[in-house]
């Protein structure tokens, strides 16, 4: 690996040129051609089903354009996040979204025309074993046309979903952007983007902390109006639509996209309540070692050391390579490519929009990793779990690119495993209870998100959903349910909370997936539950976690389990077993602490 590694990505390896660059505007320009001729010639058909032939020709032209629109979007989405102020991105993004919309207006008629087949044709195509890869997502689509709106209604629902349902997702990041939070420091006035703002929330020092927690809240309660309508609208298009489709649940969309049913979903949030005191004797714990009663919301994410050392970029390209390589060496060869190609957006700078993500170019066969980093231990953590997307990106692209599409909450396995090997390596080698501490809270923290905070965020939704059925909600009632959330995920175990939380997160506005909150729970679960494997089997795990990660996108969740695990996700067994996991952290973290 290079001893200097940049934290600035390289984009110029997709396209040149940045927002303006003339070859992706060729690329954008010949994907619109090839969704429009496919469009045009489905529309040709009428309603006459297709035959074989046209079958393979029109599946074809569907992987085509389903790549060509994923290279298109990881483009934009980072040219989008690494400069708010670029327009011109603005722009390619509203574009993308029109393709988008004309490409699913196709992609609903050829699911309209796959229902339609006769089974015995269907049957015929089918059973060619060079289309196996891609006979469940193409299942899954012909059973979900039967549960949609005819063709044309669903296509004028995705024209106007363009300017309506997809801009008002958008508006989040206008609403970023004007956001500027005034900080003194060294005697010197700045004005932070929200990103910055973030990382001063999980500062070592209190006083930093607790300063910060009041201007967060302050510079998000001063956009509360503009987020309220946001959020109002989103909700409101979503639950016109769904009322169209004949759909009474909003849980019915994310779940399917999840590939997961509504048993699974139970009986993983009941583990996690059932886990719910020994979490709060963590945090009680947390609390007494910070000289506090109880934590404050900005608390939960603080380090337990008053002063803690930065992790240089490089150290910590090197703590995620070593960790990998102890369970996978293709891991950790991906890892070392990422860091020396550049694909790490990591600068800490003005203007960037907060959080990290990982996203792929399917086509040039690269991810690229956005995220702000400041040398915490909590930024590592981003950072392999970022990875650990990258790594999945690398095991599907060979396949075809429907059987490349898995869903968010398999994804999230990936990632939070990935944060795990690191978090165990560290544990290992850590040479002082003081370091062993630091390590198991950070641990801790995670297990806080996934099964506290993000809880708290599904129920939120679903009863701002039940209640949005009655009507627009205005900013103070949003923060009432949230509120009412926190306490309940919680436990009433912190003693301030974040009324603005819906405001300042982002995930509550993205449109491409409804309930943006679940299925991190399952993968930080499942993961868990893979770790424990993992541990039981050695390195000759490693494959079976390869093959796993392979199939994500040809099966259901509860496929996988039964598949490479011999487990049933939809019942509790393994969920309660995951928890404990985190409950023997929790032990080890009382006795490290004396109590």
């Amino acid at each position: 690996m290079n001893q200097s590694l940049s934290l600035k990505w390289n984009l110029e390896s997709l396209f040149p040129g940045g927002s303006a660059s003339p070859q992706f505007a060729t690329f954008v320009g010949e994907s619109e051609t090839l969704c429009a001729a496919w469009l045009q010639q489905l529309q040709a058909d009428g309603e006459v089903a297709p035959d074989v032939g046209k079958l393979s020709g029109w599946t074809e032209r569907l992987q085509t354009i389903v790549s060509r629109l994923r290279e298109a979007d990881a483009f934009v989405s980072c040219l989008t996040s690494q400069d708010m102020g670029d327009k011109r991105a603005v722009a390619w993004t509203e574009r993308i979204q029109t393709l988008s919309a004309k490409f699913k207006q196709a992609a609903d008629l050829f699911d309209a025309k796959l229902a339609s087949v006769p089974d015995p044709i269907w049957q015929e195509w089918s059973g060619h074993s060079a289309r196996s890869a891609v006979l469940f997502p193409l299942n899954e689509r012909r059973d979900s046309a039967k549960d949609k709106l005819p063709p044309a209604l669903e296509a004028v629902a995705s024209e106007l979903a363009v300017d309506g349902y997809h801009g008002w997702g958008e508006h989040y990041n206008t609403i970023v952007g004007r956001i500027a939070i005034p900080w003194e420091e060294n005697g010197v006035t700045a004005q932070l983007s929200v990103g910055q703002a973030a990382n001063k929330l999980d500062d070592p020092v209190p006083a930093i902390r607790d300063l910060m927690a009041i201007k967060w809240e302050e510079a998000w309660a001063g956009q509360a109006d503009l987020g309220a309508d946001t959020l109002n609208r989103l909700a409101g298009f979503r639950l016109k639509l769904y009322g169209m489709r004949g759909w009474n649940d909003p849980l019915r969309e994310p779940l399917r996209l999840n590939r997961m049913s509504r048993e699974t979903l139970d009986a993983m949030w009941s583990a996690v309540e059932d886990g719910l005191e020994p979490l709060k004797r963590y945090l009680a714990l947390k609390a007494r070692r910070l000289g506090k009663d109880k934590l404050s919301w900005h608390d939960v994410d603080a380090p337990i050391a008053t002063s803690q050392a930065k992790i240089p970029f490089e150290e910590a390209a090197k703590i995620i390579t070593d960790a990998f390589e102890q369970f996978s060496p293709d891991m950790a060869k991906l890892a070392r490519k990422a860091f020396n190609e550049q694909w790490i957006e990591a600068e800490d700078r003005k203007g960037k929009r907060p959080g990290g993500f990982c996203t792929s170019a399917p086509i040039s066969k690269q991810s690229r990793i956005f995220m702000t980093y400041s040398g915490t231990p909590g930024n590592v953590s981003t950072l392999a779990h970022e990875l650990g997307h990258a790594y999945h990106g690398n095991l599907v692209e060979g396949l075809p690119p429907l059987a490349q599409d898995y869903a968010m909450n398999v994804a999230e396995t990936a990632s939070t495993f990935a944060e795990a090997l690191v978090s165990d390596a560290l544990l290992r080698r850590a040479a002082s209870d003081e370091e062993k501490l630091a390590l198991l809270d950070d641990r801790l923290q995670r297990a806080v998100a996934f099964c506290m905070n993000i809880r708290a965020r599904f129920l939120f939704e679903t009863r701002f959903y039940d209640r949005r059925t009655q009507g627009m909600l205005e900013a103070a009632d949003l923060s009432e349910l949230m509120v009412e959330a926190q306490k309940e995920a919680f436990g009433n175990a912190l003693g301030s909370w974040h009324p603005h939380f819906w405001a300042s997160k982002l995930h509550f506005y993205i449109t491409e997936m409804p309930f943006y909150n679940f299925p991190y729970t399952f993968g930080y679960l499942f993961s868990t539950g893979l770790v424990a494997v993992a541990e039981r089997e050695g390195a000759a795990f490693s494959k079976r976690y390869d093959d796993l990660l392979r199939d994500t996108g040809m099966m259901t969740v509860e496929q996988l389990g039964v598949s490479h695990l011999g487990v049933h996700l939809d019942r509790p067994d393994f969920w309660q077993d995951a928890v404990s996991r985190v409950i023997a952290d929790v032990e080890a973290f009382a006795e490290l602490c004396k109590e």
